[in-house]
């Protein structure tokens, strides 16, 4: 069938089981954070709902997404190759992750349940989380070239969609701590699946092959070179964005805070006239001004 057809094998679980389960967990933590930041947020105004979405935003996508899909490349190899990664390229799918999710969770955080924001959000962060995959795979440093298997690739992009829409659709609809967990634990799934679905339609070819994008060059570290600072930095994300949840009231009593707030406002902002503070009719009323400041009559 000629050269430009020869792939070489590769290994997409590599430590068997491991790294798929750590990928799960990864991805519905960040889920898990990210929605109940958003709880926050909904019952937030103006500047402190856009906080909480960024936060939002940062959690699912620094630790729920490239995390996730970084958890899932420890166990990717190319027979007979030791594969590096660019750090450049790897800063920017981190970069990807986190703006795409981010921009959907303003948009419907600002716009509600309303049916055509989410969809216009969801394609937005459903191509931000597939991007991020690839973009993952394009840092591969090897002698050889890249290449995607065509009906894997749009099935990838078409559940990176779907998975994007559903994180964004429970992001303004959750409110209860379990029913939360619960959808976390599938989203999980369902993000998970974009990465291995996409992994699933790398083709890597030798480097004497016309075809596919050249991923060779020096420079780069193996996946375990990275896995000491990208735990660090996932834990500390997870703890902040834990703590900022957990210490914060809940959307309840934030609500709550915000009504008596109002109410408070709105009873200060009344002006006070004499007509509301004293009878009109004098001679109808129990008592009047002159018998208020006039003492009794003796008995």
């Amino acid at each position: 069938m000629g050269s430009d057809y020869t792939v070489l094998h590769l290994h997409d679980f590599t430590y068997g089981l491991a790294t798929p389960a750590l990928s799960y967990i990864v991805a519905s933590i960040g889920a898990l954070l990210g929605l109940r930041a958003v709880t926050r947020a909904r019952a937030s105004q103006g500047a402190s709902r856009s906080r909480w979405l960024l936060l939002a935003g940062s959690a699912m996508g620094s630790i729920g997404i490239w995390a996730m899909g970084f958890a899932g490349l420890l166990g990717f190899a190319v027979a007979g190759e030791t594969t590096r990664y660019s750090l450049p390229v790897t800063i920017l799918s981190l970069l990807v992750a986190v703006m795409t999710i981010t921009a959907g969770l303003l948009v419907v955080g600002f716009s509600g349940e309303e049916s055509g924001p989410l969809i216009g959000a969801g394609l937005i962060a459903g191509l931000g989380l597939a991007l991020t995959q690839y973009l993952g795979l394009a840092a591969m440093r090897m002698p050889g070239r890249l290449g995607y298997d065509p009906v894997l690739f749009t099935v990838s992009i078409a559940i990176a969609i779907v998975a994007a829409t559903s994180i964004l659709w429970s992001a303004v609809r959750l409110r209860r701590v379990w029913a939360t967990v619960a959808v976390s634990l599938l989203l999980g799934i369902a993000v998970s699946a974009v990465h291995y679905t996409a992994m699933a339609a790398v083709k890597v070819s030798p480097a004497s092959t016309a075809t596919g994008m050249v991923i060779g060059g020096g420079g780069g570290a193996t996946a375990a070179s990275y896995v000491l600072p990208v735990v660090l930095g996932a834990s500390i994300a997870a703890f902040l964005a834990w703590a900022a949840v957990a210490l914060a009231p809940t959307e309840d009593a934030i609500r709550y805070d915000a009504a008596l707030l109002d109410h408070i406002r709105r009873r200060s902002e009344l002006p006070l006239e004499l007509e509301t503070a004293i009878p009109q009719d004098y001679d109808e009323a129990p008592w009047s001004l002159a018998t208020f400041h006039e003492p009794p009559e003796p008995r």
